[in-house]
């Protein structure tokens, strides 16, 4: 890890969610700076204002989904624009700007086709220029950061047998004292971007030798370096354009220069640049709900059924509510969280992974709720609508579309029993005694959400005493996976109450519409936040464990009986044999035009 490495920062620095769950809620560590926090530096603005133009007039989102290409002009274009690099510090040729106008590039981008915003995630959020800014040498940033500013990369970190587990990593790399270089051998899968990626960060295992412990190590890659090989490209439920590819690398020379930090380090690497980049996915959900609001809204009123419009009837004024008090409570999330990220004085990192938990479980939940009012049409590809004479809107493509999201970047599961192991492990610390402490930041001067604020505050300290009893407790409790997961779904849903409240204080010119949002997101997650703390006790884990058991003991085949199975012969997971590649090359190369006003280098 580098001096200057902001995950080596993080034990000093107070971080809400961590605080959230001792019982301790810091409000003040949400506080918002003055002004309107959508309002965003002019020079940003200006660029959103262009990428709008540009998703608006030159994208079409019908085209990718129906191809299951991002057409070659719209990629040179977004590197024009400067769309991949906007993040990376203006002296390395970039756009030098903040988390928070990546985060609404990520917003405006995948509303016009989610495949844009996979592609400029993948490559600003955990691809080369993340971890080359927080764990690169100066050497390295300088001659690798200005070629991202237009040529894509890719993070390779998964294999076959290798999901939540790094573990179980097969790719090895073996060094060479005679050139000072690295051998890399392996298939890594499910490598987003990698069909059409320029820089590869990969992960290797290097072996113990000469006093080094070795371990996984995280090394540049020239995609076409000899050797490397996309053998197949992807395709899935959702997320049509999505270039994601499984990559062989067989006997691919890696210069030592181009180790990124130290032999072992990879997984934190990987870990850290995670961390860094996880607000993305949040963002693309909020972007999601914000745009279910709209048609919702607007089919809602225009869809009459037993004289009167549909979002009259109680059935689906429930499902709006829902859609619009969640969208509220997501785009405060990714806009508090981001600009507390983006000060560094607080650690975000379980803020960003409860956000990244909370929104992809929500997105989903809104997508299929939109479905729902929409009816068969929501079930109607867009394409179809179109064939009818109706308008198209990607209603069911928003459904496949953002499944992902409880999957991707650690999936629900995962993240669950992660957070709940750091919470467990802050509750062992003696550091860790202080008192709670009240509110101390924005809110409006406001009885509806004070009692919010209250509620946060009491749940917030039943929540410790539970922890502070599994951490007590013999280490077997940790098995009892789902007893943390709805402790950390209920901190979420309190995270994400905070949130609001804070995001409402701080909005100005919309009148009480902030208020009422925030109230009626506030009253639905108690809802949910009671019936999850009824099953802490109430429950049938252990029954369902027992019942688990039993079918994977193959005591219940019977009831598999009288049914065809379409699956095709072959094993469950792919054996990864290294060697050289017995097919083409699917690596697509797209043209890298210079871009109209290039910055310089070191300018």
């Amino acid at each position: 890890m580098t001096a200057d490495d902001p995950a080596d920062r993080q034990a000093d620095r107070p971080g809400f969610t961590r605080e959230l769950f001792l019982g301790r809620v810091r409000n003040d560590l949400l506080a918002l700076p003055g002004g309107d926090p959508r309002r965003l530096d002019p020079t940003e603005e200006q660029f959103l204002s262009r990428l709008r133009d540009f998703c608006e007039k030159e994208v079409d989102g019908a085209e990718i989904e129906r191809t299951d290409r991002i057409p070659d002009h719209v990629i040179t274009r977004l590197k024009d624009l400067g769309a991949l690099s906007i993040k990376i510090p203006e002296r390395y040729g970039g756009q030098g700007m903040s988390s928070l106008c990546y985060h609404r590039a990520l917003m405006l981008t995948s509303t016009a086709h989610p495949a844009l915003s996979e592609l400029l995630g993948a490559h600003q959020a955990i691809g080369l220029p993340q971890p080359l800014a927080l764990f690169g040498t100066e050497e390295q940033k300088r001659v690798f950061l200005p070629r991202c500013v237009r040529e894509i990369s890719a993070f390779a970190l998964t294999e076959a047998d290798v999901g939540n587990d790094p573990y179980r990593m097969h790719t090895v790399a073996v060094h060479d004292p005679s050139t000072d270089s690295y051998v890399l051998d392996g298939v890594k899968t499910w490598t987003t971007n990698g069909a059409v990626a320029d820089l590869l960060v990969v992960m290797a295992v290097v072996a113990p030798a000469g006093g080094s412990e070795g371990g996984m190590t995280a090394f540049i890659v020239e995609a076409g370096s000899p050797g490397v090989t996309v053998e197949h490209r992807s395709s899935f439920l959702g997320l049509r354009g999505l270039e994601n590819g499984c990559v062989r690398l067989h006997q691919v020379v890696v210069p030592s220069g181009q180790r990124i930090g130290e032999v072992g380090a990879g997984l934190e690497v990987a870990l850290a640049a995670q961390d860094t980049g996880r607000l993305s996915l949040p963002a693309v959900c909020a972007a999601a709900a914000k745009w279910s609001l709209l048609v919702a809204r607007q089919w809602a009123t225009a869809r009459v059924q037993f004289g009167r419009p549909i979002g009259e009837h109680d059935a689906v004024a429930g499902k709006l509510a829902f859609i619009a008090a969640t969208a509220f409570a997501l785009e405060a999330m990714v806009e508090v969280t981001g600009r507390r990220a983006e000060s560094g004085d607080t650690d975000t990192r379980l803020d960003a992974e409860l956000a990244k938990l909370f929104a992809s479980e929500k997105a989903c939940s809104v997508a299929d709720e939109l479905v729902q009012i929409r009816g068969g049409r929501g079930y109607e590809t867009a394409a179809s609508a179109v064939g009818r004479g109706e308008r198209g809107v990607p209603v069911e493509q928003l459904l496949r579309d953002v499944r992902v999201g409880r999957i991707f970047d650690g999936s629900s599961e995962a993240l669950r029993s992660f957070i709940a192991h750091d919470l467990v492990e802050s509750h062992r610390s003696p550091a860790n005694g202080h008192p709670p402490v009240p509110f101390g930041g924005q809110t409006h001067e406001n009885s509806a959400l004070g009692s919010h604020v209250a509620f946060v505050e009491r749940v917030s300290r039943l929540l410790a005493d539970r922890l502070a009893l599994v951490a007590a407790a013999p280490p077997a409790a940790l098995e009892r996976q789902r007893y943390l997961g709805r402790i950390v779904d209920i901190g979420s849903e309190l995270y994400a109450m905070s949130a609001s409240c804070v995001y409402a204080a701080a909005l100005d010119g919309v009148g009480d519409t902030t208020t009422a949002l925030a109230d009626a997101f506030c009253h639905q997650a108690r809802l949910r936040i009671a019936e999850l703390l009824e099953r802490l006790d109430d429950n049938g884990d252990e029954r369902d464990r027992e019942v688990a058991g039993r079918v994977m003991a193959g005591h219940f085949t019977w009831l598999e009986e009288r049914v065809i199975d379409p699956s095709t012969d072959g094993p469950w997971i792919a054996e990864a044999r290294p060697g050289p590649a017995t097919g083409p090359n699917l690596r697509r190369v797209v043209p890298a035009t210079p871009a109209e006003d290039t910055r310089a280098a070191g300018s």
